[in-house]
């Protein structure tokens, strides 16, 4: 089977009494199993006329066994962590505000083009400050594009790819109500329920999700400025069926009980700072970590949460081991094997990003994405991926 184009947040969504609920957007042929965005990032439309991509909603993707070298020293061949398997809720603020989309603006003298676009302003860029002032959130950039009436403005902007910060000179224009806009819109944070893979007593650290978190409507990994990850529950289900991705509902509790910050967002995953707040009561012993070459296509088990926030063990198969030189979250085949998971979910869903696979008694992976016409097959992340970029492995 030829891989296919991740989707890692496609998907629209509403709150209704703080329960998740998801509608889905046409189909692909991957889905993600990402975390469940439970919050629509308070973007700020700093121009409303004649949007240009914007798009409603929230926005924020076999043969046999391959050889494989790992990369985990010996010496580090008895790194023992915790397993995780729970939902745990996600906040996080970008660095900088994201262009979502750009637009013309409605001024006095009727319609005048995006002045961010003419002056080569790109949607999924991150504007990082405005005349030396750092951006923050939406209302810096709304108070910094007002602040100087009728000058050009000197925008600060990372761009997708390119580790140097690009610099943009725009000129406002003023709107019918008389403020000064330069026609982007913008979105400066997300929010969702995913699933924890690991956390090291030993630095302190935590691993969850498998994969970036993305805006969808750029397909931009969002650049992290900070971060929380706080208790969830898992309070119903939408079963997956062939063409429809499944998903656990879940909802926020004890908001002001920090279980740990978020420090980075990588193609592998979240990763940072964590308490033992984050070993759960079930699972509570810790776990060796399985090499790559420790693999064997064939049973497996995966550790995850369908109800409440107390994770269960499923059985699965590995179905194929892919070889990989550099990290990134498609790392083995998986088929949900467990007729108890099947009949509750179906397969893989959404907001089971993140739960350990288990063989052998080791942690040799996470869940990360589902195949959208197989509901029960899927893609995992080798977890030496994730141990480098938690920083509990040496890269």
């Amino acid at each position: 089977m030829t891989p296919l184009i991740i989707i890692a947040l496609s998907a629209y969504f509403k709150v209704e009494n703080n329960v998740v609920r998801i509608f889905d957007r046409p189909m692909e042929s991957i889905y993600s199993s990402n975390f469940i965005k439970v919050k629509e990032a308070r973007g700020n439309m700093l121009n409303k006329s004649n949007l240009i991509n914007k798009k409603n909603g929230v926005a924020v993707n076999f043969k046999g066994l391959l050889p494989v070298q790992s990369t985990i020293a010996k010496e580090n061949k008895d790194i023992m962590v915790y397993p995780g398997g729970q939902p745990i809720g996600v906040k996080l603020n970008t660095k900088g505000v994201l262009v979502v989309a750009l637009s013309d603006i409605e001024g006095i003298n009727g319609k005048t083009p995006s002045p961010a676009a003419n002056a080569g302003v790109q949607i999924g860029d991150s504007i990082i400050s405005i005349d030396n002032v750092e951006i923050n959130h939406a209302e810096d950039l709304s108070r910094a594009i007002n602040k100087k009436k009728n000058l050009e403005l000197t925008l600060k902007v990372q761009r997708k790819n390119n580790p140097n910060l690009l610099e943009i000179k725009v000129k406002p224009t003023l709107n019918d109500d008389g403020k000064q806009k330069i026609g982007l819109w913008v979105r400066d944070s997300t929010a969702g329920v995913g699933t924890l893979t690991l956390y090291d007593d030993k630095t302190k650290k935590f691993a969850a999700l498998g994969h970036p978190i993305t805006d969808a409507d750029t397909g931009t990994t969002l650049n992290v400025n900070n971060g929380v990850i706080i208790s969830s529950n898992i309070i119903s289900i939408k079963k997956g069926t062939r063409g429809s991705p499944g998903e656990l509902r879940g909802l926020f509790i004890e908001e002001n009980k920090i279980k740990g910050q978020i420090i980075k967002n990588t193609e592998c995953g979240i990763f940072g700072d964590g308490t033992k707040s984050l070993i759960n009561t079930k699972f509570n012993k810790p776990m060796q970590i399985g090499k790559r070459d420790e693999i064997k296509v064939g049973k497996a088990e995966i550790l995850t949460t369908i109800n409440g926030s107390e994770p269960q063990l499923f059985q699965i198969e590995i179905q194929k081991l892919l070889p990989q030189n550099i990290s990134g979250p498609k790392s083995m085949v998986i088929k949900i094997t467990d007729s108890r998971l099947l009949e509750k979910t179906g397969g893989i869903v959404q907001g089971m990003s993140g739960s350990p696979i288990i063989q052998n008694n080791k942690i040799i992976g996470a869940v990360t994405h589902v195949l959208i016409n197989k509901p029960d097959v899927g893609y995992g992340i080798y977890i030496e991926w994730m141990l480098k970029d938690a920083g509990i492995l040496a890269k």
